[in-house]
């Protein structure tokens, strides 16, 4: 193993750099591989475009025949851009993207061969579902799944296939991916905020939910990250002790960006051109080795689809220029993680963001009302927000004073804290024409100032209004943005939903007028959500003592966290929105539990195989060195090698005190892990939680500790100070 380290490091300082494309202007490269609005007109009848944009804009069904053209152009369009297969891609619950690629190739009569594509196989399709992850949903035996065009997010061509975005569901119907309850709940968030800004804007017909992701990660050189196994098979370091310099200079935090860094990201931005992904920034992360990348604004649905193509195509970029991609959410010890922070707003069909005031004090009530009704949504679901967001891998991440805590709160700003404190005091029921200009004057009128001067943020909340969007920062880089998405829409769209409902109630039973009605709500909804609103330090011991008091939740564990999944609360929830039923929810829990538990499964396997095979022997073949040297230090000086020996018998004996520590840990561990088998579902998680990963800690300071000690020549595991600062 210490061959391969050597090897490994020789060969990445041995290479020349990657030649990068030639720059091009971006503008001249976007979207030439994407079935756009623009490729559509050029391919389509007009008869078809107007269908498939009534489909995306209206979701209209598209007529069969209709269908048949559709395909046609598009597998014309698809040629000429190199493409020689199809497929649907689709997001199963794997987290991940999945394909099959089919030849456009047909034969005829066995002499002639054509190139075909038709509406049912653009429509429709029916891969096997049986090895899928489904929760019960369907048996191994009943392995009939469908995936379903969506033309909302528009198909495209990568390396040589061209890519139909799909649904993905059960023979019964039941949604086997993340997708499709997505769908349903932008469907729901645009129902019901679209009725809430007729009370602004009667010529409002439509609402998106949009989305920026901020994906950060970390390139590590590919030799050397195939010569560590626990990156290569579990995507972090088990082990590994702190090198002398981390982060703690901040020198890399915005920094010029590193040769061998830049030619990456100039070769994955022209990609992303292509496929139609608005990169807009780029730069140095916090830790050494750790990046971040950004894209302009999109409608949601694109938005996630974008990120998870992103993850892709950064996997396949990387390779050639000889990196291995990290989205591990803690891929390092002692040095800072990676998130995927999520801001999101709504937006009318004309672009107008609701969550920016506007000139008149009726756009600012609008925008006051999308604000505050966001916060109780947050208020009242809090425990499904944490769940959203809840894995493995991300919970090495949350609380760990680089990140936000469990608990989730929400940050506004002093200044806008200011203004709910004041729109708390408005006089309940009718106001007089005083107290109305003084309102819309001295408080709602200046909340585009505010707003313009407020340049609070607060790095430690997990849920934070930024100016015109709140930014979800507890997202893991390794989760599917479809998952936080779906939740934060559903809980915003309920809450619209009773807004509504409660304000109307006012106006024809209170005989209070719309403005009024509409203050008297928001002032008990202000109320009600304070508990929720923290301006605070989110790392600090004080904070969890007071959100305890406050009675929000605290949930550290990824299994604690997903029970709320199943509570009946959820169910109704989802259920009354048309998101998920049921079954699909207790299908959902019961894969994330068996994630959870297979992902610390496999770690501890890891970590025991590295431990015992590669950590214990290292260190005893440099203990027998040790002995060596001793025995001959004996034969030269005689009693008197005791004096001259003393620190080598030392580190002989604390080498063996560790090594000790070493097995009989791992064989506690493995015991242990054999006892979480024999249990299932939540069982298990909680037993791979709080008796088997516990280990994982102890193990590693044993192992890191002779990591300081061991001849570096000897050393089998590539060190911290070789991954992270290798160029």
């Amino acid at each position: 193993m210490a061959t391969i380290r050597f090897e490994a490091l020789k060969e990445t300082l041995q290479r020349e750099p990657i030649k990068v494309k030639e720059n091009v202007k971006r503008s001249s490269l976007f979207g030439q591989h994407v079935f756009n609005k623009h490729a559509m007109q050029q391919y389509l009848t007009r008869a078809a475009y107007e269908s498939v944009m009534n489909a995306i804009e209206k979701g209209t069904k598209i007529d069969r025949k209709i269908a048949d053209q559709v395909a046609v152009s598009m597998k014309d369009w698809a040629i000429s851009k190199g493409a020689t297969h199809y497929t649907h891609w689709f997001q199963p619950l794997t987290g991940a993207t999945a394909e099959k690629h089919d030849a456009f190739f047909e034969s005829i009569n066995g002499s002639l061969a054509m190139e075909k594509f038709d509406g049912e196989q653009l429509v429709q399709q029916e891969p096997d579902a049986s090895s899928f992850p489904n929760g019960g949903i369907r048996n191994t035996f009943e392995a009939r799944g469908y995936t379903a065009w969506d033309p909302t997010s528009p198909a495209f061509v990568y390396d040589t296939t061209l890519c139909i975005p799909t649904i993905f569901v059960a023979y019964t119907g039941e949604a086997l991916d993340n997708k499709t309850p997505l769908l349903r709940a932008l469907q729901a968030i645009d129902t019901h905020a679209t009725a809430i800004c007729k009370y602004f804007d009667k010529n409002v017909s439509k609402v998106n939910a949009t989305l920026g992701w901020e994906q950060e990660y970390f390139l590590i050189d590919d030799a050397l990250a195939t010569s560590r196994p626990d990156i290569l098979i579990t995507g972090r370091t088990l082990l590994g002790h702190i090198p002398a310099k981390g982060q703690q200079l901040d020198d890399h935090y915005f920094g010029s960006i590193p040769t061998r860094a830049m030619g990456f990201m100039q070769d994955l931005e022209q990609e992303c051109m292509l496929l139609g992904i608005p990169l807009k920034t780029r730069h140095n992360e916090v830790a050494p080795n750790q990046f971040e990348l950004a894209p302009i604004f999109e409608e949601a649905n694109l938005a996630v689809d974008h990120n998870s193509l992103l993850m892709d195509i950064m996997g396949k970029v990387a390779r050639k220029h000889r990196f291995k991609v990290l989205f591990h959410e803690k891929p390092f010890a002692s040095i800072n993680g990676s998130g995927k922070h999520n801001n999101w707003s709504l937006s009318t069909a004309d672009g107008t963001n609701l969550l920016s005031p506007g000139k008149t004090p009726m756009k600012n009530l609008q925008f006051l009302t999308f604000f505050v009704n966001t916060i109780k949504a947050v208020h009242r679901y809090e425990e499904l927000l944490r769940a959203s967001i809840a894995s493995a891998s991300n919970n090495h991440r949350l609380g760990a004073n680089e990140a936000p805590p469990a608990i989730i709160s929400v940050f506004i700003g002093s200044q806008l804290s200011k203004v709910l404190d004041e729109l708390e005091n408005v006089t309940k029921g009718k106001l007089s024409p005083q107290e109305k200009t003084d309102l819309k004057l001295n408080i709602i009128g200046k909340i585009p100032e505010i707003l313009l001067d407020n340049t609070d943020r607060n790095r430690t909340s997990p849920f934070a209004f930024t100016g015109n969007k709140f930014e979800f920062r507890a997202v893991g880089s390794w989760a599917n943005c479809a998952i936080p998405m779906t939740v934060l829409n559903t809980i915003v769209a309920k809450q619209l939903k009773e807004f509504k409902i409660e304000v109307d109630t006012l106006v024809d039973n209170k005989n209070l007028k719309k403005d009024e009605a509409i203050f008297n709500v928001l002032r008990e909804y202000i109320k009600d959500s304070k508990k929720i609103r923290f301006e605070g330090d989110g790392y600090g011991e004080a904070w969890e003592k007071e959100a305890k008091k406050r009675g929000l939740s605290n949930n550290k564990t990824t299994p604690e966290a997903l029970k709320v999944k199943i509570a009946k609360g959820t169910v109704a929830l989802f259920e009354e929105m048309n998101v998920l039923n049921k079954v699909e929810l207790e299908a959902r829990y019961e894969i994330d539990l068996e994630e959870y538990t297979k992902r610390i499964q496999i770690e501890s396997r890891v970590l025991g195989d590295i431990a015992r095979n590669h950590i214990v022997p290292t260190a005893i073949n440099y203990q027998n060195t040790l002995l060596e040297n001793t025995k001959n230090l004996k034969e030269i000086f005689g009693d008197d090698f005791k004096n001259i020996a003393r620190e080598q018998i030392e580190l002989i004996m604390v080498i063996s005190n560790h090594i000790t520590e070493i097995n009989a840990l791992t064989l506690k561990m493995i015991d242990e892990r054999r006892k979480a088998n024999k249990y299932s579902g939540i069982k298990s998680a909680e037993a791979y939680c709080k008796k088997v990963k516990p280990f994982f800690e102890e193990i590693r300071y044993h192992c890191d500790k002779l990591e300081t000690m061991v001849d570096d020549n000897l050393w089998p595991l590539t060190k911290y100070r070789e991954l992270l600062f290798t160029r």
